[in-house]
């Protein structure tokens, strides 16, 4: 089974499957394909995060492929500047991009083919091209208007001086020789080799500083995922510089509620859901960093005693106005799902953030640079403080859950700060109110913005605003107004995440597949 956000990407992978490949050599081809048809979200130019399910060894695998900034670069440059906060897009944004390593740390333990006969397919589509599908041209066109000026943008992602239409063909031969490269060269074509050169022209060239140095000490991290448990499931998250901890927070913290017993839906349930969404994320902005530049209190964050302190501060008939952060003591993405015959799963997540990321491009080779370091704060004394070779603080999160000690549910959802909001939704969907993979996804969404940043910006004064789907009723639209919450519309329903999820029958060991409706998507098997 295989699940994206892009018909061609998801086909690459059951291809990849039927031809004896892995689940993750199946997760690869399909990075792979999203890069080439979905680059207004990924590419190789960005970072990488990714649990696995080992069926063989019944243990999970965490693997952080995010990149580091620049050595070279130091927060006294920034201070010159004036900025009181790193610019979201061009070359001061960029950081070492980590996809293709993890793709290679991935391939070199869990493969069974060849890289490249991974990458084959998406350089045969970059060669002949593809149509651009609705959402994903949307989505292009927007980036266009935003970074048409931004270095070497143009040249790749607007052919004629203009984003490709939807259904339009679209081909990158340049990108089609980077995949080739790193087929025959693996790592080094890429952190030492022409392409690392390209990229270092690409970004010097043009004000910024990541340079060789820096892309030929990039190593990704294998690591332990954490986890708490809901109601009887174990759900796992990847630990910080990523916010999926959030999520563990956020179940905690709802877990002491019986949601089941309200309407789903109602003023009451999405009260509970905002509500707890606020005091973890005051947790998210303070504590969630680097762990090797700033001492992290994971488990303590992630106790059932400390949730039941946080729960106490949550008022059920009010919405609180600024939460703060406990005292511990101490947008745009691509996620895909995919299963093999022998019971391995992967969860993957890869981005460039914010649409096409910093917008400076790297025009030999077809790709744009990610824009995660963004996402530091300036403040010398805030644990998510710029320093050169941290890593930045970091939205996109894969996730998993177990149940009675058997491989569940690989899933996960796109969006930026939507992604722990969404992910609790889509569980607590199937946990709390019985729904099915697909309908636990295509359900409304509830969106709550304005909390503190893991940048240093504070939370919006009033306890924020809520953004709603359609399909909630005017009844619990009205009776969130009387709890003091500030309903604000909003138009795209790209803003409330992208879902994909792959479940197995833990009886029959058939897996389940769902793909986002509010995306390209496709979930397909065999």
């Amino acid at each position: 089974m295989v699940a994206t956000s892009q018909p061609l990407a998801t086909e690459i992978g059951v291809a990849t499957l039927r031809r004896g490949g892995s689940a993750v050599d199946a997760a690869i081809a399909a990075n792979a394909a999203l890069g080439l048809t979905e680059p207004c979200s990924c590419g190789i130019g960005g970072d990488l995060f990714a649990i696995v399910w080992d069926a063989a060894a019944q243990r999970l695998h965490g693997l952080n492929a995010s990149g580091r900034s620049p050595l070279s670069l130091t927060r006294e440059h920034f201070a010159r500047l004036g900025c009181r906060f790193i610019p979201q897009d061009g070359p001061l944004s960029v950081s070492v991009p980590g996809a293709v390593d993890g793709w290679l740390e991935l391939h070199a333990r869990f493969g069974r083919l060849p890289l490249h006969e991974l990458l084959a397919p998406s350089i045969q589509l970059a060669r002949d091209g593809f149509p651009v599908t609705e959402v994903i041209g949307a989505a292009w066109a927007a980036g266009a208007r935003a970074l048409h000026g931004a270095p070497g943008f143009a040249a790749v992602y607007m052919p004629g001086g203009r984003a490709p239409a939807v259904g339009e063909p679209f081909a990158n031969l340049n990108l089609a020789r980077a995949y080739e490269l790193i087929a025959s060269d693996g790592r080094k074509a890429f952190y030492e080799g022409p392409i690392a050169a390209a990229l270092e022209q690409a970004v010097r060239g043009n004000g910024g500083f990541l340079g060789r140095e820096d892309l030929a000490a990039h190593r990704c991290e294998w690591v332990q995922p954490v986890a708490t448990t809901y109601r009887g499931w174990h759900v796992f998250e990847l630990p910080p510089n990523g916010q999926g901890i959030a999520v563990l927070q956020m179940l905690n913290i709802l877990e002491g509620f019986d949601l089941g017993s309200l309407a789903w839906g109602s003023a009451e349930h999405l009260h509970l859901l905002i509500e707890a969404k606020k005091l973890a994320f005051e947790d998210r902005a303070r504590y969630y960093a680097d762990p090797q530049f700033a001492a992290v209190p994971v488990a303590r964050l992630l106790s059932k005693d400390y949730a039941a302190t946080r729960r106490a501060l949550l008022d059920p008939t009010r919405a609180a106005p600024a939460p703060s952060s406990g005292n511990v003591g101490a947008g745009d993405t691509v996620y895909l799902a995919t299963a093999d015959a022998a019971g391995n799963m992967v969860s993957l997540i890869q981005s460039n953030y914010i649409g096409f990321g910093s917008g400076v491009t790297v025009v030999p080779f077809g790709f744009g640079l990610q824009s995660r370091g963004s996402q530091f704060a300036l403040d010398a004394r805030h644990a998510n403080a710029y320093e050169p070779g941290k890593r930045p603080f970091h939205t996109i999160i894969p996730a998993f859950a177990r149940r009675d000690g058997e491989a569940l549910l690989a899933f996960g959802v796109m969006g930026a700060a939507m992604q722990p909001q969404g992910q609790v939704q889509v569980l607590t969907n199937m946990v709390d109110f019985g729904m099915g993979l697909q309908a636990a996804g295509d359900a409304p969404r509830v969106r709550h913005e304005g909390s503190t940043e893991p940048t240093g910006e504070p939370s919006f004064p009033g306890g924020g605003w809520v953004h709603l789907e359609p399909g909630f009723e005017a009844a619990a639209i009205e009776g969130l107004r009387r709890r003091g919450h500030r309903i604000e519309p909003l138009d795209s329903r790209a803003a409330f995440g992208g879902y994909q999820a792959i479940r197995r029958d833990l009886t029959s060991g058939v897996y389940l597949g769902a793909s986002e409706s509010r995306k390209d998507g496709h979930a397909a098997g065999y």
